[in-house]
Order: structure tokens, then C-alpha cells, then sequence
């Protein structure tokens, strides 16, 4: 049993209620691969609870998460040669990821001058015109106005977008290229659904790309 196995072995041990989902997390992952394997970067989008998800995500993302990832042989070298290969040492190898809740005096003057629903469809075109991206969009009930239109610029960019939602689906469950419709409807029960999935799917592609 490889890596991959043992961890979404692990999952659906742990919340059995994921295992009829298990081919769309199977899924996701494949997503997120795919996006790392061509030099890509994963942008995230949600409101409330699932910004702090989204926020969260990055950080699983953006440094070891269950795995060491020490620079390679390479890099480090180039720190030695910089006279600083302290900086080598502590430095982690990461899987680029931009939570777009983040930016507050964008997204706050954006809203103000233009439009607030439009606040994550801008930075998706921004970021995502002309790269190799994957949005992973979060919303408990699917139908959250700024994230639908996230997904939509995704979709005319040919940007491929991951969904987290509850058990309809909303729009995003119409218009993602996957969508995991966890099977509650309560927003608080959602969200502690939606953690243990993004867990998984963060592992499974940190353990595709770093072994130790």
C-alpha cells in the first residue's frame, strides 16, 4: 500500500461518512498533482469559515506538512554560494498557493470602487491569465456570489477549479471541474466536514512530491 492508499485509508476510517466521496477526492487530488506537476499555483477563495479554511490550506500548502522537504542539492548550493547557506538549511521546499482572502487592501478597494463580488474573479484573472493555476473554491452552501464568479473567470480562462461544499452542491457543484459535495447542510457541520478533506488532499500531494 503506497502513501496515497494509507492516507485516504486513514480518512475514510476517520470519517466514514467521505467513503460515497471517495472518487471525487480521488479526484481532487489528481487535480492538485496535475497543477504542481506543470510548475503551476493554486489559488484559493471563500467568505467567513471558509476563508480561514482557505487561509488554512495555504499553510499546509506553503511549508512541510507532514513531510520534511529540504531544499535540493542544487539550491543549497546556491546559498553556499551566497555566503548564507544558514538560509539553506531552514528553508523548505513548497507547492505554491495564494489565498485571495488575504489581500485586504485589494479586495477592500476593489469593493468599494468597483464591485465586492467581484473582489476574487479579479484576482483570479490577475493570477491566473496565462499560468498553469487550479482554484479550489470554498463555500458551505455553493451559491456564495463572490466565489460563483471566481469559478467563472476561472472557467473562461481554461483555469480548472476545485469546489468544497455541502451536500447540494449550489452552483459550484454545476460548475467546478470537481466538485466535493460533503454530505451536510449545516454550515458549521459542512465546515467540520470540509477539514479533514482538505487534510487529505493537502498529504496526498505533499507525499507525491517530497518522500521524506
Amino acid at each position: 500500500m503506497n502513501r496515497t492508499e494509507i492516507i485516504l485509508q486513514q480518512l475514510y476510517q476517520d470519517v466514514p461518512a467521505l467513503l460515497p466521496l471517495k472518487e471525487k477526492i480521488y479526484q481532487a487530488c489528481a487535480l492538485m498533482i496535475h497543477c504542481y506537476e506543470n510548475n503551476g499555483q493554486i489559488l484559493l477563495c471563500g467568505n467567513g469559515g471558509s476563508a480561514a479554511d482557505a487561509e488554512h490550506i495555504v499553510g499546509e500548502l506553503m511549508k512541510g506538512f507532514l513531510l520534511r522537504r529540504p531544499l535540493p542539492p542544487a539550491e543549497k548550493e546556491r546559498f553556499e554560494n551566497e555566503g548564507v547557506p544558514e538560509l539553506a538549511d531552514q528553508l523548505q521546499q513548497a507547492l505554491p498557493a495564494i489565498s485571495l482572502v488575504s489581500q485586504s487592501a485589494l479586495c477592500t478597494a476593489f469593493a468599494n470602487d468597483i464591485a465586492a463580488d467581484l473582489v476574487f474573479a479579479q484576482q483570479v484573472y490577475a493570477y491566473g491569465k496565462g499560468r498553469e493555476c487550479l482554484l479550489i473554491a470554498l463555500s458551505t452552501s455553493g451559491n456564495a456570489r463572490n466565489v460563483v464568479n471566481a469559478v467563472h473567470t476561472a472557467r473562461s480562462l481554461g483555469i480548472p477549479s476545485l469546489g468544497i461544499t455541502g451536500r447540494d452542491g449550489g452552483q459550484l457543484g454545476e460548475l467546478c471541474t470537481v466538485c466535493i459535495q460533503t454530505p451536510e447542510k449545516e454550515t458549521y457541520r459542512v465546515q467540520e466536514l470540509t477539514l479533514p478533506v482538505y487534510h487529505a488532499l493537502c498529504a496526498v500531494t505533499e507525499a507525491h512530491f517530497f518522500k521524506e
